[in-house]
């Protein structure tokens, strides 16, 4: 097995997880469930995202997520 270091991905792999470290504290602070769970997500998924195209598009769907549910009013 070998581990490939594209420079794109590592860069990439940061700003989500910076997302995610910053929306699990939001909602903490404000005792919201979806920020939380959003945000633990978004820290996680970079270690299982294998390609940049994966990582842009799991990001994109959690975001997705995170504002239909806020829409939905959780």
């Amino acid at each position: 097995m070998s581990i490939d270091l594209d420079p794109t991905w590592l860069i990439l792999s940061i700003i989500p997880a910076g997302i995610g470290f910053v929306l699990f504290k939001y909602g903490r602070k404000q005792d919201r469930l979806p920020h939380i769970a959003a945000g633990v997500a978004m820290m996680l998924y970079p270690y299982f995202a294998t390609t940049v195209v994966s990582l842009v598009g799991v990001g994109v769907a959690i975001c997705v997520a995170l504002w239909y549910a806020v829409r939905l009013g959780w």
